[in-house]
Order: C-alpha cells, then sequence, then structure tokens
C-alpha cells in the first residue's frame, strides 16, 4: 500500500512550529513517512483569514493566556525539549527568512536550512530579520548566506512563496503548524498524535 503524502506547513516565527519540527523525526521513524515541508507565509495566511497571533486574539481574556503557556511547558516536557529558548526579539518580521526557505527548496537544501533557521530563532535566539544576521547565522551553520541573501531577491521565489501561502489558505489553512495527510488538515503541535494515528491508517 503506497504511503500517504504528509505535509508541514510551517512559518519560522511560529515557537509552535519550532516545536512540531522538533518532533517530526520520531514520527517519521515510527511510521516510515517522511514529511513534506511546505513554506508559507503567516502574515499572509492571518491577512487572507482574518487570524491573529495568539498574544493578540487572547489578550485581556482571563485565564486563557496562562493556560496556553501551561500546554506548551506540557509538551515541552514530554518530549524533552529544553533546547528551546523564547525568543527575546519575538515577533520576528519572517518575510525574508521564509523566502530564503523556498529558495532553498528549490535549490535541493530545505532540510538544512530549516533546521538552521528554526534553531537560530528558538535556541540560539536570533534577530533573523536583519539581512547581516541571517547571513552570519547561516554562515556559521555551514550555509551560504551571501547565496540566501542574493536569493530571496529572486523574483520567482517570492511569487513562490505567495504561492505556497494562498494554496495553503485554499485547503483550509489559518495559522501555523498546520499538517495535511493526504487531503486532510491538521492544526497545531498538539494534533500531532493525531496525525500520527491518521498516517497509520491509510
Amino acid at each position: 500500500m503506497a504511503k500517504p503524502a504528509v505535509e508541514f506547513h510551517f512559518d519560522f516565527g511560529s515557537p509552535n512550529a519550532y516545536l512540531a519540527h522538533r518532533v517530526i523525526p520520531a514520527i517519521e521513524a515510527r511510521t516510515g513517512v517522511r514529511f513534506s515541508y511546505v513554506p508559507v507565509l503567516l502574515g499572509g495566511v492571518f491577512k487572507a483569514t482574518g487570524n491573529r497571533s495568539p498574544g493578540e486574539a487572547f489578550a485581556g481574556i482571563r485565564n486563557k493566556p496562562e493556560y496556553e503557556r501551561l500546554e506548551m511547558r506540557r509538551f515541552i516536557a514530554r518530549h524533552g525539549l529544553h533546547a528551546f529558548r523564547r525568543n527575546p526579539y519575538f515577533p520576528v518580521n519572517t518575510l525574508q527568512i521564509m523566502r530564503g526557505a523556498v529558495a532553498a527548496g528549490q535549490d535541493g537544501n530545505l532540510a538544512a536550512y530549516a533546521e538552521a533557521m528554526f534553531r537560530g530563532m528558538w535556541e540560539a535566539e536570533k534577530k533573523l530579520d536583519e539581512a547581516e544576521v541571517i547571513r552570519a547565522w547561516l554562515d556559521e551553520a555551514g550555509l551560504d548566506g551571501a547565496h540566501t541573501l542574493a536569493r530571496i531577491q529572486d523574483g520567482a521565489v517570492k511569487a513562490a512563496l505567495i504561492g505556497n501561502t494562498e494554496a495553503s489558505v485554499a485547503r483550509g489553512c489559518f495559522g501555523a503548524p498546520t499538517f495535511f495527510v493526504g487531503e486532510e488538515m491538521w492544526f497545531g503541535k498538539d494534533r500531532l498524535r493525531d496525525v500520527e494515528e491518521a498516517i497509520g491508517a491509510k
């Protein structure tokens, strides 16, 4: 039986996408299915759907933000993700590095690029909306920072990120992380167990 297509729609600016990224390899090992990483621009998703970040959406709601932080601590503890750090520059404008993800995908280097960017954002606490910081961090990670900065100016790269974002919203996406198993969608890191069950059921 053919394995199902599984997609991870992500933006580096989402801490929950980072946490999902850290859990995905174990699911891949258990199921034998590789997740396809699909870069989308979270700001574009929010604009298209009228959504807002949890910090904005839950502001002023008594007990809700506290519970969301509790759930994050539980997830981190369950999976031993103790390298996670809250980025002091959050929220970071991710337009450049998400274009970089599209370019890396076109260049066949998305896995290494995604690992570097997630680590830079949520472990090394880098301000990854400044070109020089992006270049230096990619160089430190063994990637070509200057090449990436040049690639993100490519009109085809810019158009591809817009296309990814619009296509994701058309399929039901309203935030990140979003997962698709075939055409079935799940939202949020806390649905990864459901995603794994769906992979096994296909």
